[in-house]
């Protein structure tokens, strides 16, 4: 049964700089794909990042060049690094995982991800 727990998520200033985690039971390297969303008071929820088992990127227009997502190879952690915050960054930002093939950047834009974490709360003010 995999598990993905979120931490990091805090209450920072417009500017400011936070740092994600996502904390899985299971090897980064056991996922074909990992990725950060995040769904704002209101709106549905939007994909923002994902890296694929090749380490290869992809980031929402929204957040490119603000954004870094990484993960270490060695642990069952993934990464977001926020930085220049805006608060329109605010919302609730999920990691989700998936073991099956396709394009990562394709499933960031649809969803479709077998696994998710609960949360946790950004708010940039």
């Amino acid at each position: 049964h995999v598990q993905l727990v979120e931490s990091g998520g805090e209450s920072v200033q417009a500017g400011g700089s936070l740092r994600l985690s996502c904390t899985s039971n299971v090897y980064t390297s056991g996922f074909w794909c990992m990725g950060w969303f995040r769904q704002a008071p209101g709106k549905e929820r939007e994909g923002v990042a994902v890296i694929a088992g090749s380490g290869s990127p992809g980031y929402a227009d929204s957040v490119k060049d603000r954004f870094t997502v990484s993960k270490d190879p060695n642990k069952g952690t993934l990464y977001l690094q926020m930085n220049s915050l805006k608060p329109e960054d605010t919302g609730i930002y999920y990691c989700a995982a998936d073991a099956y093939g396709g394009s990562c950047v394709q499933k960031m834009r649809t969803g479709e991800f077998g696994y998710w974490g609960q949360g946790t709360q950004v708010t940039v003010s």
